[in-house]
């Protein structure tokens, strides 16, 4: 029974910025794909983050993890552009128009949680993370457009 207790108690102990995922450490790997889905991980811890501000009363922290969740959205985009795949045959492509649908989903339901008067922090993000969902959807139905 200790050992399952320690590791528990360990991640109490822990700040929570330590357990977020960072956005330099995906702008670092070389590996555009997997840039993509690192940034889309930041983007998730982002916005867990941003909730425990918010409800901390710091409407600072909550804009500044608002600003990363839609930074690491528009990385996340950026990288599988930059790769050339066809996003109709990428894995990652389709696993990003996930992760952005299930972001989008979790800001909407955080921002109605949120006061009226805090709201507006959350609309251009939603409309960012919105944006990048409906690219990728429709990349990954449509596929490349051919060139003439």
């Amino acid at each position: 029974m200790r050992i399952g207790f320690l590791p528990a108690l360990a991640l109490l102990l822990v700040p929570a910025g330590v357990l977020r995922g960072d956005l330099k450490r995906a702008m670092a790997e070389s590996n555009l794909e997997k840039r993509s889905g690192l940034a889309l991980e930041n983007a998730a811890s982002a916005l867990k983050a941003a909730r425990e501000a918010y409800d901390k009363n710091d409407s600072d922290l909550t804009a500044k993890y608002a600003a990363e969740i839609q930074e690491s959205v528009d990385l996340a985009y950026d990288s599988l552009v930059q790769s050339g795949k066809n996003p109709r045959n990428s894995a990652w492509c389709k696993k990003a128009e996930i992760s952005t649908r299930d972001l989008s989903r979790r800001l909407e339901s955080f921002q109605e949680q949120m006061s009226y008067t805090d709201r507006p922090m959350l609309d251009a993000v939603k409309a960012d993370v919105q944006k990048v969902h409906d690219d990728l959807l429709m990349g990954v139905m449509e596929g490349r457009k051919k060139k003439k």
